[in-house]
C-alpha cells in the first residue's frame, strides 16, 4: 500500500465563491469540467485562455469570455485555475498557475516526465498551494470501493489486478495521440494506473507491449499492455485505440479470498464475490448498489474545499508522482 505525507492545506483570504479560470479548452475532458463548474454555485467562472478559433466560439455559446493569458494570470482575485490544454502543455501551463500563486487542476496526464511534475508539486508545497490531478476516476464510488475492500483485507491478499481501459479513436486524432511514444497508454491508461499504484504502491518493474496495429500508416501504439511486477503480486492494463465501444472498460482486483469486478466502468457495475461475509458485504457474488456518478462532480467539489482551506486534495503529491513515474514506464517514455 502507497503511504506519504498528506499535503499542506492551501490557505485563502476571504470567503464566497471561488473564482476559477481555464487555461485551454481543446482537451476532450475540458467541455464536461466547464459544464461541471458553471452548475456548481460554489464556483464563479471568470474566463478562459484559449487561442484557437474553434474552439473559442464553443465556450463562448456557453456565455464563456475570452481572456488573455496574462490577464489571467495577473488576476489577484482567481483563485484557482484549471488547465485543460493540449497534453504538451499541461506541466509548462500547470507551472506558470502556481508561479502566480494559484491552486492548479492539472488535466491528465499532468506532464510527460517526472521530474517536471516534480518541480510543480514542491513549488506548490512551498506556496501552500493545491494541486490535483485530472484522473477522471479518483471520486469513482466503484473504484473507491474496491480500493477500500482490498486496503481492508477483506479480499485477502491481493495478488492480481487487471484494468483495461479501450477508446475507438477516429483519424483525425491519431496524430495527435502518437505525439507520444506510449500512445494509448499514455493518454488514456493513467486513468487506471492511477488506482493499481495507489493501491499497490511503487512497481518493481514495468514492462510495456506498445504495438501499432491499426494499419493506418502511423505510428500510433494503438494497441497497449503493461505488466506491473509487485512484491507478491501482478498488475496487468490493457489499452487500445481500435474497438468499437468503451462498454467494456473494467477494473478487477483478484485475491486470495475474492474478487471485486468493476465492469463496466461506466455506468458502474459492481460486483463482489467473496469466500467468506467480510465487513458489509456478504459471503458469495453481489451486486453492489452504488450512488448515481457524474465525472468531475466530486474532484471540483474537493477542489472548492481545498482553495477554502477545508482539507486538502485527498491523494497526496508522494502518490502523484508514484503514479506519474509508473505512467512514464508503462508508456515507454
Amino acid at each position: 500500500m502507497s503511504a506519504g505525507a498528506a499535503p499542506l492545506m492551501p490557505a485563502r483570504t476571504g470567503g464566497g465563491r471561488v473564482r476559477i479560470g481555464f487555461l485551454g479548452g481543446s482537451h476532450s475532458h475540458a467541455g464536461g469540467k466547464v459544464d461541471v463548474v458553471l452548475a456548481n454555485s460554489d464556483y464563479e467562472l471568470v474566463g478562459m485562455v484559449e487561442d484557437a478559433p474553434e474552439v473559442r466560439a464553443r465556450y463562448e455559446s456557453k456565455g464563456v469570455r475570452m481572456m488573455a493569458l496574462d490577464d489571467m494570470l495577473g488576476d489577484p482575485s482567481i483563485d484557482a485555475i484549471a488547465v485543460e490544454s493540449p497534453v504538451r502543455d499541461h506541466i509548462r501551463h500547470a507551472s506558470m498557475v502556481v508561479d502566480a500563486g494559484k491552486h492548479v487542476h492539472i488535466e491528465k496526464p499532468p506532464a510527460t516526465d517526472l521530474e517536471s511534475l516534480r518541480s510543480v508539486l514542491d513549488a506548490a508545497q512551498r506556496k501552500k498551494l493545491a494541486v490535483q490531478m485530472g484522473y477522471m476516476w479518483r471520486h469513482h464510488p466503484g473504484i473507491n470501493r474496491m480500493l477500500e475492500a482490498a486496503r481492508q483485507g477483506w479480499l485477502g491478499k491481493v495478488y492480481l489486478v487487471q484494468a483495461t481501459i479501450h477508446k475507438w479513436l477516429p483519424d483525425s486524432q491519431r496524430a495527435a495521440w502518437a505525439e507520444f511514444r506510449g500512445g494509448q497508454m499514455f493518454e488514456l491508461g493513467g486513468h487506471v494506473v492511477d488506482p493499481l499504484i495507489r493501491l499497490m504502491g511503487r512497481p518493481d518493474r514495468v514492462t510495456p507491449f506498445l504495438k501499432n496495429h491499426g494499419d493506418k500508416g502511423d505510428n500510433l501504439a494503438d494497441n497497449t499492455i503493461a505488466v506491473f511486477e509487485f512484491p507478491g503480486a501482478l498488475g496487468l492494463v490493457i489499452g487500445a485505440t481500435l474497438h468499437f465501444t468503451s462498454r467494456y472498460r473494467s477494473f478487477i482486483i483478484h485475491g486470495t479470498k475474492g474478487t471485486a469486478t468493476l465492469r463496466p466502468i461506466e455506468p458502474p457495475q459492481l460486483v463482489m464475490d467473496l469466500t467468506e461475509a467480510a465487513g458489509p458485504y456478504a459471503k458469495g457474488a453481489q451486486k453492489v448498489e452504488l450512488p448515481i456518478y457524474k465525472r468531475y462532480k466530486d474532484e471540483f467539489v474537493e477542489l472548492a474545499a481545498a482553495v477554502r482551506g477545508e482539507k486538502p486534495i485527498t491523494v497526496t503529491p508522494h502518490e502523484d508522482l508514484m503514479v506519474q513515474e509508473a505512467l512514464i514506464s508503462a508508456s515507454g517514455m
